[in-house]
């Protein structure tokens, strides 16, 4: 994941304000939360529901989605293994840099390899980053399929798809498993507040459900 050489002629250019001083200014503490399962399994649906609650609330949140920035950052990147691992080195650096400005970031990405995750924790901050398994098998996944991809990637037409023709490494250590299977949006909503210690009423400020 890292360029273990040593940078030459780079130096990191010290400010006069400081991470607890965004945070004090923004009134929270900037953080990344980050949710990592199989495609369809509910990441984005939870993130962008997620993302709405805290703004209602007064927070400052920005979401991170795995398909927006295949748009623009990551355009020039695949789904081979190590195009997966640049594609969440990039992401890592700059929810770590949103962490840094006092922002709560929501990353939402199938990150299939747990070196990727643990990367993602290193540059936000062991302190500052929590790491959401949303669960739910393939059979679900193919069943909720909105885009049809798990029947392309069964008919071989599509390459490296996540759970059928490539991997996903299951995470060792997350701090909450949100199981879809089982859960409504709402309830996978209010445990995510209530891991990261915020009161909403979401019920009425998400409203919906999956």
């Amino acid at each position: 994941m890292k360029n273990t050489e040593e940078p030459k002629n780079i130096t990191w250019a010290e400010g006069k304000v400081q991470f607890e001083d965004r945070c004090e200014n923004l009134g929270q503490e900037g953080m990344v939360i980050w949710f990592t399962g199989l495609s369809a399994s509910g990441k984005s649906t939870i993130a962008i529901e997620l993302e709405k609650a805290l703004v209602e609330y007064g927070k400052a949140v920005y979401r991170l989605d795995g398909d927006n920035v295949r748009h623009g950052l990551n355009s020039d990147l695949g789904f081979s293994p190590e195009d997966r691992n640049e594609n969440i080195r990039r992401i890592s650096e700059v929810a770590a840099l949103f962490k840094d400005a006092g922002m709560i970031t929501l990353s939402s990405f199938i990150s299939p390899y747990q070196e990727a995750r643990d990367f993602a924790r290193e540059r936000a901050g062991e302190d500052n980053f929590k790491e959401i398994y949303v669960k739910a098998d393939v059979e679900t996944c193919a069943r909720r399929d909105p885009k049809g991809l798990y029947e392309q990637a069964i008919n071989g037409e599509i390459d490296n798809f996540t759970g059928i023709s490539a991997p996903y490494e299951e995470p060792e250590n997350p701090d909450l498993v949100l199981d879809t299977r089982k859960l409504s949006v709402e309830e996978c909503v209010e445990q995510v507040l209530e891991l990261i210690g915020i009161q909403i009423p979401v019920r009425e400020a998400a409203g919906g459900s999956e």
